[in-house]
């Protein structure tokens, strides 16, 4: 749907009302639609979100463009995607929100009463874990701050990570393959792997005792694409084969077919080995650690809520470091 704005350009009283009136409730309310519409990536992705119809959504969008005198996204049969104008305006949105959170925090901090938001990105496929600490941390923010709006991503690691240098993420919880100079890491626990043949393999009726590492070396591999462990070439060159998935599903539905060995969490693998669809092959020697931590953007300081669910993942589980309340 075309906008008045997209249809007249850019007047130049469109382009000075910005600087002719201070920022007002509605001019939040409008970016605050923006925000949502450019993190579910469209306008009808919006809707569940902001609980309101498409026309209302490309009515405030529009009303938002002719109020900054720019347009900010295009949409239609070629899709959506933000302008140059859009996506600063997106990153001036996260700026102003964060300011706005740290402004309310500081004065509920001073009334001893937490509200603000927490934004959370979580590597996906990990709620079969017992170690994780998140669902009682969670518990314990509702507890102690029920006022505190939660929002959680189950998400790639690529994602997490880009969501919390953008500003879209307030933290994540995340396996650490190598540690970036972009980040702060608070270690949680280790997620413990094994190596996998499914039910179709040629290894998987082998009895234990016959299993050679020669056989699992000569045997195609899955390259977990984001889990580079250096140990996994000492059993086979992970590097070198045509079968590379992304996510822990996808590596499950490749040893699936028969033809792969392939590395998974102990505790995803379980629920197939149950039923006799997984084999681990040669456990007692063939094993990887991987640690999962607590990421923050690198110098990011803790405010009253981030304290808070940090100290709640320690209470849960294990040592997270002291938080530095902002």
């Amino acid at each position: 749907m075309e906008s008045p704005l997209s249809k007249s350009g850019n007047t130049s009283s469109a382009k000075s009302d910005i600087n002719q009136h201070n920022l007002g409730v509605a001019d939040l309310k409008l970016l605050r639609v923006f925000k949502t519409v450019v993190e579910a990536g469209g306008f009808t992705a919006a809707c569940n979100e902001l609980n309101i119809g498409l026309a209302a959504i490309s009515k405030q969008i529009s009303d938002l463009e002719i109020r900054f005198g720019m347009k900010l996204c295009t949409r239609g049969r070629e899709g959506f995607y933000l302008t140059e104008h859009g996506k600063v305006a997106y990153q001036a949105c996260l700026d102003l929100f964060s300011s706005i959170n740290q402004f309310r925090d500081k004065l509920n901090h001073a009334r001893h009463e937490l509200f603000g938001e927490l934004n959370i990105g979580i590597i996906d496929n990990t709620i079969t874990d017992p170690q994780l600490p998140v669902v009682s941390a969670l518990g314990e923010i509702y507890r102690q701050a029920p006022k505190v709006s939660i929002r959680l991503h189950a998400t790639q690691l690529d994602e997490i990570e880009r969501g919390i240098i953008d500003g879209r993420f307030t933290c994540g919880i995340m396996p650490v393959y190598q540690e970036k100079p972009e980040f702060d890491y608070y270690f949680l626990y280790h997620e413990m792997a094994y190596l996998y043949c499914g039910d179709k393999h040629p290894l998987f009726g082998v009895p234990a005792a016959e299993i050679k590492e020669s056989q699992i070396k000569s045997s195609q591999m899955v390259n977990h694409f984001y889990a580079n462990h250096s140990k996994k070439n000492i059993f086979s060159d992970v590097t070198s084969t045509h079968a590379i998935a992304v996510q822990v599903e996808a590596v499950t539905m490749l040893l699936m077919t028969g033809n792969y060995l392939g590395f998974l969490p102990e505790h995803y693998a379980s629920a197939f080995m149950g039923g006799n669809k997984l084999r681990a092959l040669m456990p007692d020697n063939i094993e990887i650690a991987t640690p999962f931590s607590l990421v923050l953007k690198k110098g990011a300081p803790f405010n009253s809520v981030m304290t808070l669910f940090s100290n709640a993942l320690k209470q849960a589980l294990i040592p997270v470091p002291e938080a530095r309340a902002s």
